[in-house]
């Protein structure tokens, strides 16, 4: 063995652990890690450039999380039989993990750095979400790449009331509150879940419980550093060159004209022409060498200017780029029913952002089959978010949906979610489209509230309306000066130290997404941009009422009508009927759409039309198949003949029962050709008459129901001669007897 391991373990309680290993896999990455955690088994590794590219001025950090289906003994579906593009999943993964390490790296760094994170064996209740952050964050603390960490994250949940970290797949089914929260070994970098309708304090209480187990995987990733020799170790780099004479002539020059053009309280597009002319007429006063051989460091020196002159409006006079003062709210316009062919639409606009959203109602058809390496399930309720190029003022081709389109909608649906009305309520696959128009400030939280009105203009029963708002922060390390920001602008987001999306009801919230610039944040400002927040969103909350202030009393006249009701399990055969005949057929007479699946040993049908009359017509007839009523003697009924035979025809007396109108009970004459009287599909009225003692075949007349003809006798039935006086045959039996006897 020409290779050294070292490990670290770290206690879950009770009885959970979970294993760093490094030195056996990987090793010409600059840092790998093996995590185990039951038999889920995670290898996340490092690589890091030796060099920054010419020109790049930013860190090129990706990290990428993909799941094996071989970790869960299964094939990969599809044609190909191989892992492909990433599922939204593990994209919304992979942006968990960047968001907690993108903040630790240098800024100064600039080389292009990969972390990748594979799941090589995976367990059925240990969910390996709650584990990649920790990997990562490993892999780079046993490296030499330059990290101001490190970090972890972890799951919280709250189940009956108890607090749990990196909870089992079962219990997190029971949880009122589920987050994943990132962190270091004093501050928090970053929070992404979901809850029921929880207070602020709740919130914090699972934050503050999280912190402490992420301090103690930070601790562990130390000890492990240490073990390896890479504790305090980074390679030298020099990814920036600066002139300070050009710096100071720019900050000099330039900021009491940016501080000046920040105060003015213009719109987006004039403010940005407002700094673009003031840096025009700047770099025309620059010598060749200063404008375009330095045109590098220049450009950095212009960014930051512009930032700390926005920065210190803010910390200094209160005072933001629109002109708004810290807590205020952009004004807030809104539309319903703008679509007139949607089952449901809303255009929402605050400021400078604008979402357009529609709702579209489907059947048990229309839901979506999840199909990755560790679930396989179907979802009634998906939620899209689109950003196209124009909503900025930009013109780029489309090239499928972004990373960033995949995480703004999954924070919607989960804002959304848990007011949405129960199954059994609303058996509907439900889809919204946020389609952003306009954006200067999150859009994200834009869609929750326009989906908000647009699942309410369809006459969907939300328990509650939900809003959002986008929380921002400056601070100032040198003076220990904050601002929180309500509803941050775009240049706020993008110049600021958080964005901290919050979503919820009156009664509390429901999904929240906190990313921080900075190397983390205390709890005390964040119980302050909590609590700001509160305010903010009930204010958006009041405004969107306005607009529409409860869900419809009915859908929309072209949605689909749905109705859902369970039926006995061991009846679901009979509906279907052999090869589905007879659901087909019900479909095809009734012109619904019908679904049925065995939950939990029971049947739940879902039926779907276009107009009531179709719906419960239908209903009826599957309700006669799968509670079938019992066939009165000396009743009279209406079936459909399924089949003609020489002797009669099988007709339908109910749904799943037949009985036999044998040729001598169609009419009172007599009748040579049965189908001289009837015909295959044909409606007859018919009397149940008895029922054949022997094999229960149920006997029916339609004679019975028919006036006799005037003077008809019955025909009398001819007696039989019996065997013996049949003269010469008789004969014939008395010799064989008697031959028999000889």
């Amino acid at each position: 063995m020409n290779y050294t391991v070292n490990n670290q373990t770290i206690d879950l309680g009770k009885g959970r652990e979970i294993s760093l290993e490094t030195g056996k896999l990987a090793k010409q990455a600059d840092g790998s890690i093996v995590l185990r955690c039951g038999k889920t088994m995670l290898l996340a590794t490092i690589v890091s450039s030796a060099n920054a590219r010419d020109e790049v001025d930013f860190l090129p950090l990706t990290v990428d999380y993909r799941e094996k289906y071989a970790a869960a003994g299964r094939f990969p579906g599809g044609f190909f039989k191989r892992e492909a593009r990433p599922s939204d999943s593990e994209v919304l993964l992979m942006r968990l993990v960047d968001r907690a390490l993108r903040p630790m790296f240098p800024s100064d760094y600039h080389a292009g750095t990969q972390v990748m994170v594979q799941l090589m064996s995976s367990d059925e209740e240990v969910l390996p979400d709650s584990l990649v952050g920790l990997a990562a964050s490993a892999c780079i603390a046993v490296s030499d790449v330059p990290f101001n960490g490190p970090i972890s994250e972890v799951r919280v949940a709250r189940v009956n009331g108890e607090f749990i970290i990196n909870p089992y797949r079962s219990e997190l089914a029971l949880a009122d509150i589920d987050l994943m929260v990132a962190g270091t070994l004093d501050s928090i970098v970053m929070v992404e879940g979901e809850m029921s309708e929880v207070s602020e304090s709740e919130m914090v209480d699972a934050i503050e419980f999280a912190s402490k187990a992420i301090t103690t995987q930070c601790e562990a990733q130390i000890e492990l550093a240490k073990a390896v020799g890479k504790y305090g170790v980074s390679r030298e780099y020099s990814h920036e060159d600066h002139d300070d004479d050009l710096k100071a002539k720019v900050f000099d020059t330039l900021y009491p004209k940016m501080y000046e053009a920040a105060q003015k309280g213009k719109s987006k597009v004039e403010r940005k022409a407002s700094f673009k002319a003031i840096t025009a007429d700047f770099v025309a006063t620059l010598s060749d060498e200063e404008g375009k051989e330095k045109a590098y460091m220049l450009k950095s020196y212009l960014h930051d200017v512009e930032k700390k002159a926005i920065r210190d409006l803010v910390l200094l006079e209160g005072v933001r780029l629109d002109g708004r003062s810290t807590t205020d709210i952009r004004a807030i316009w809104g539309e319903v029913d703008y679509l007139p062919s949607c089952h449901g639409s809303a255009l929402f606009t605050r400021g400078e952002t604008q979402a357009l959203t529609t709702l579209t109602l489907g059947t048990k058809q229309d839901e979506q089959l999840i199909d990755s390496a560790l679930v396989r399930k179907t979802e009634k309720f998906l939620l899209h978010y689109n950003f196209p190029p124009f909503s900025t003022g930009e013109e780029r081709p489309l090239r499928g949906t972004s990373r960033r389109e995949v995480g703004h909608g999954n924070l919607a649906l989960r804002a959304l979610k848990h007011v949405l009305p129960p199954v059994d309520e609303c058996p509907y696959t439900i889809r919204l489209v946020s389609e952003i128009l306009e954006s200067n400030g999150s859009s994200s939280m834009a869609t929750v509230c326009a989906g908000t009105l647009a699942l309410m203009d369809g006459g969907i029963k939300i328990k509650a309306p939900v809003s959002g708002i986008a929380m921002g922060l400056i601070t100032d390390k040198e003076s220990g000066k904050y601002a929180i920001l309500s509803d941050i602008l775009g240049d706020e987001d993008h110049l600021g130290d958080m964005d901290f999306k919050i979503t919820g009801t009156e009664d509390g919230i429901t999904a929240c997404q906190m990313d921080m610039k900075i190397q983390g944040i205390s709890m005390d400002v964040l119980r302050e941009a909590l609590e700001q927040a509160r305010e903010g969103r009930h204010h958006i909350r009041r405004e969107m009422l306005k607009v529409l202030d409860k869900p419809r009393e009915d859908f929309k006249e072209h949605a689909p009508r749905i109705v859902a009701f369970n039926v006995p399990a061991d009846s679901i055969g009979a509906i279907i009927g052999p090869g589905g005949k007879i659901i087909q057929q019900l479909q095809a007479d009734t012109n619904t759409n019908i679904s049925i699946e065995d939950i939990d040993g029971e049947g739940r049908v879902e039926v779907a039309a276009s107009d009531k009359a179709s719906i419960e017509d239908a209903v009826a007839r599957i309700k006669q198949i799968a509670f079938p009523p019992t066939v009165e003697i000396g009743e009279i009924y209406e079936g459909t003949v399924k089949t003609i035979m020489p002797y009669g025809a099988f007709v339908e007396v109910l749904p799943g029962i037949d009985g036999l109108l044998h040729v001598s009970e169609l009419e009172w004459k007599r009748v040579d050709n049965v189908e001289d009287v009837l015909k295959e599909g044909e409606k007859v009225k018919f009397k149940v008459v008895g029922r054949d003692p022997k094999t229960g075949k149920i006997k029916l007349s339609r004679k019975a129901i028919l006036d006799k003809p005037e003077g008809f006798v019955e025909p009398a039935e001819r007696p039989r001669r019996d065997r013996g006086d049949r003269g010469d045959r008789g004969d014939r039996g008395d010799r064989r007897e008697r031959r028999d006897r000889d």
